[in-house]
């Protein structure tokens, strides 16, 4: 456990050891519960970026791409085993760093835990196939691993998408470097560590610390990369598809969403309220599945708003420590974005139907920003179109099945998407209509399990992780022309 009376020095994780442990010129890192600095991070360069590669394709080209799929996996699921041995400080440190709450910290790690656990048992799975070709020839499509992989994920869920992101790519057979956001990344460091204790060779896995526009865009753009995993903005993502096209490179871009809740009249209210409002407030709404629209069937519009006010009334905002309904944002510099997002769409004519309470032993300094019900925006409002990241639930009224999917789709993005109904023609048709990379039907993963493929359309980005397909994008495909006669 961390001793909070102190802060801190963690280093990278590269070529398996512990390196450059932060000074005072590193980057501090913040408690959002309270705004104190607990720790520091080196800032890490395009040098150790370059080091992190060689050190990457030294294991790819060695011990780790030697390694059989079997062998691979067990170390996976040894890796899996630590994580869940070693639950309780991790819990801590994913709190500490991004002021979830507990519980969502406690979720977070068991559900990175299954990550591994879910990879390592699929290793040895994947196969390529062989395609009847001509008589007296073989044709083999073998599964390859593309070989050194980058990996840049956000601050928001730092552990699971550490899991999800590296566990496929490691279990396929590549080498990974990963940059961890700055404002959250301790949990990748320790991990990365456990996985030397698991008995990853070193080289296989490496973290390097730093600022996004220093070490993030010298491993989006390291000509010793064959492919790069990214979740984030999608700006941000934009540059880091267009350093890897420079050297044509493939990526794989996961860039959030505004993803609706779609209440009918028929909905079983009790069953979706109280998830309803779990989409939007977990994780301080910092989620790229975030259910952060709501659209109501215009004749239970009222009933629904009212249910919906008293929910909110009745969170609690607090320290993540403390386990509270939900924690503070990530960032002052985040939450700056979050008032001015709200003040602007207030200012353009919606209206705050409820606010959850502080509280009273909520630290001072804290980034805390209450959740909020708004009502009134119109359905092209930036309130409705861009993705705030917070705790801010949007309520747009619908007359029918037609306009709630045209409302549903009327964004860049397309991300996920919920629909409540009984009626099972309606589910069938608005699954097939809605333009999301997963659809729930009268229920609301906000990205669901390690099992179901997820990935977003439109602005919120291609490719798929989690599940099988989210090791297969980690693979290329090789074609064998055998000639025997």
């Amino acid at each position: 456990m961390l001793d909070r009376t102190s802060v801190t020095a963690f280093g990278h994780v590269i070529d398996g050891q512990v390196t450059d442990r932060a000074t005072k010129e590193g980057i501090d890192v913040l408690d959002p519960s309270t705004g104190r600095v607990f720790a520091r991070l080196p800032r890490g360069t395009a040098a150790d970026v370059d080091r992190a590669v060689a050190a990457a394709r030294a294991a790819f080209e060695g011990d780790w791409g030697a390694m059989s799929a079997l062998e691979r996996g067990r170390i996976l699921m040894r890796l899996s085993a630590l994580i869940l041995e070693h639950a309780a400080e991790l819990a801590e440190l994913e709190c500490l760093d991004t002021g979830k709450p507990m519980t969502q910290a406690r979720n977070d790690i068991a559900a990175t835990a299954r990550y591994f656990e879910y990879y390592g048992s699929a290793a040895d799975k994947h196969h390529g196939e062989t395609i009847p070709y001509t008589r007296g020839m073989t044709v083999m499509a073998l599964r390859v691993p593309h070989g050194v992989t980058g990996h840049i994920i956000p601050w928001n869920y730092p552990a699971q998408i550490f899991g999800r992101s590296v566990g496929g790519a490691l279990a396929a057979g590549n080498a990974c470097v990963v940059k961890p956001a700055e404002d959250a990344c301790l949990t990748p460091l320790r991990m990365a560590e456990l996985a030397l204790e698991a008995g990853l060779p070193a080289g296989a896995l490496n973290v390097v610390c730093g600022l996004g526009t220093e070490a993030g865009a010298a491993l989006a753009g390291h000509v010793g990369i064959n492919h790069i995993s990214f979740t984030g903005s999608p700006q941000t993502g934009t540059a880091v598809a267009k350093a890897a096209a420079e050297n044509h490179v493939p990526v794989t871009l996961e860039l959030g969403g505004k993803s609706p809740q779609i209440l009918f009249a028929d909905a079983d209210l009790d069953e979706a309220l109280p998830v309803v409002v779990n989409a939007i407030v977990q994780n301080a709404g910092q989620t790229c599945a975030a259910g952060s629209r709501v659209l109501i069937e215009r004749s239970i519009y009222g009933e629904v708003m009212k249910r919906l006010a008293e929910r909110f009334a009745a969170l609690k905002v607090g320290a993540g420590i403390d386990d509270p309904d939900c924690g503070p944002i990530v960032s002052a510099r985040q939450l700056r974005r979050v008032s001015e997002l709200v003040d602007a769409a207030l200012a353009d004519g919606a209206k705050v139907v409820a606010t959850a309470r502080m509280d009273a032993a909520a630290p001072e300094g804290g980034f805390y920003y209450p959740p909020m019900l708004l009502d009134g925006a119109a359905p092209e409002s930036r309130l409705a179109q861009d993705e705030i990241f917070g705790p801010v639930l949007a309520a747009f009224p619908f007359e029918d099945e037609a306009e709630a999917i045209r409302l549903a789709n009327a964004t860049p993005y397309g991300l996920t998407a919920s629909v409540w109904t009984r009626d099972g023609g309606r589910q069938m048709r608005c699954a097939h209509a809605i333009e999301a990379g997963q659809v729930f039907i009268n229920n609301y993963g906000a990205g669901g399990g390690i099992e179901l493929p997820f990935g977003g359309m439109k602005r919120s980005g291609y490719g798929r992780e989690k599940a099988f397909e989210g090791m297969i994008s980690f693979t290329t495909i090789k074609t064998v022309v055998l000639k025997h006669g």
